[in-house]
């Protein structure tokens, strides 16, 4: 059963906390942040991307780099945009999205900000269904140790439990968010403080009885560099008490499954494979039924896909029986992979062939045609979303997803609650 404690959390000032909020660091590049937090000096761009505040030329990975976060974050302290908490507390946050199909139903989605072991992360209590990339471990590594604080806030998803939704939804209820305010991309936020010790630890307590693991649905570096940062502290501490540092512990957000939402990772191609339109129909014919649509086609089934080539969208039906039950072969990603995109395109991986890219489903089907008529692609292909289950099964099975299979929405901010580990 999982561990989950409750921390100290440094976090903005109620009338700082919009301007504080940052989008995750490892959505952004660099020239991306820097465009992001121009003429605002709270952002927390600062901090998890403070490259922008120095010279275009600095490598990002450089020492300065570190230093610079280490700066900005004790000048933010002592400006007192952030404080840290008086006593350890826990944290719900809720992110409400508005529904971008227009059938009326915002996404409403509540998680628990807590520390989770790293023990468990070890140890395999925690889930990982991605491989991670060492220089990117390394650069979160580095900033750990360099700022003494876990900035990135990992989002874990378990199968739900009814009396810790009944907790949650009673405490939110009764009390008034400590913050609540829309970003730029209309995405609500609130937060509110459970500084109750007896519902601290009855919410421990479930999730140490009821819940047997959780999953990583997004953070695997973030995870990781918390992990490997460890070391680094527990050498350093002269307490004698290893099981209480903080830096045995990971910042996490830990979602419901039923509330979790996955949407699809779409693909663009940027050539046919030297074929004409002509033989490449044929090719996809011999393992898909094609139909042509009047207008942007996103898949609503699975074994579905949408393909966009020269100003005209179709749909794609699988007409093959699956005889494998590993669940990665059943995913829609390795279905595309292995009778279009491999055999016709000759794309033979896609985390290193340069020929294929990735649009998250966020930034919509219009995307992908914007892609392809300004002819920086030849095709796009639109995908019906990885489902929670299917997550849940790969990482209990050991194994991992395709490159880019999951686009989580809404995501959490960076900023609103760090975790300290000095």
């Amino acid at each position: 059963m999982v561990t989950i404690i409750p921390f100290k959390a440094l976090r903005p000032e109620a009338q700082y906390a919009k301007l504080v909020a940052s989008k995750p660091y490892d959505v952004l590049n660099s020239k991306e942040a820097k465009v992001e937090a121009q003429g605002n000096p709270y952002s927390f761009l600062h901090i998890t991307k403070s490259e922008i505040d120095l010279p275009d030329t600095t490598d990002p990975y450089s020492q300065k780099v570190y230093d610079k976060a280490k700066e900005n974050l004790d000048a933010f302290i002592s400006r007192n945009v952030l404080f840290k908490e008086s006593k350890p507390c826990l944290y719900i946050y809720q992110l409400v999205m508005p529904d971008r199909l227009n059938t009326g139903n915002d996404h409403i989605q509540t998680g628990l900000v807590c520390c989770s072991s790293i023990d468990d992360y070890e140890n395999d209590l925690i889930k990982k269904h991605e491989f991670t990339r060492p220089e990117k471990e390394q650069d979160r590594i580095n900033h750990i140790k360099t700022t003494g604080a876990q900035t990135g806030n990992v989002f874990l998803a378990y199968k739900n439990i009814n009396e810790i939704d009944a907790i949650i939804d009673k405490w939110k209820k009764e009390r008034s968010a400590v913050y609540i305010f829309v970003s730029d991309d209309i995405i609500q936020h609130a937060i509110w403080i459970i500084n109750d010790e007896e519902t601290i630890s009855k919410i421990s307590s479930l999730f140490k009885e009821k819940v047997p693991c959780t999953y990583i649905a997004d953070g695997h570096h973030r995870a990781a560099s918390a992990a490997k940062a460890k070391a680094f502290f527990i050498q350093k501490d002269t307490t004698g008490e290893k099981n209480d540092n903080a830096a045995n512990y990971l910042l996490t957000t830990l979602f419901p499954s039923n509330q979790v939402k996955i949407l699809e990772y779409n693909r663009v191609v940027k050539d046919l494979n030297c074929l004409t339109e002509t033989a490449f129909f044929e090719m996809v014919e011999e393992n898909f039924l094609i139909e042509k649509k009047d207008k942007a086609f996103l898949p609503e089934e699975p074994n579905t896909f949408g393909m966009y080539l020269n100003y005209q969208w179709y749909k794609l039906t699988f007409n093959n029986s699956l005889r494998n039950d590993d669940p990665v072969e059943k995913l829609d990603i390795t279905i595309l992979q292995h009778n279009l995109l491999q055999p016709i395109l000759g794309i033979a991986d896609q985390r290193t062939d340069k020929r294929i890219d990735f649009i998250g489903g966020i930034r919509g089907l219009h995307e992908l045609e914007e892609k392809v008529n300004s002819g920086e692609m030849a095709i796009a292909f639109s995908l019906y979303p990885v489902t929670v289950q299917q997550l849940f099964d790969i990482a209990d099975s050991g194994n991992v997803m395709p490159p880019k299979s999951t686009w989580f929405e809404p995501k959490l901010r960076d900023g609103l609650l760090t975790h300290l580990v000095v």
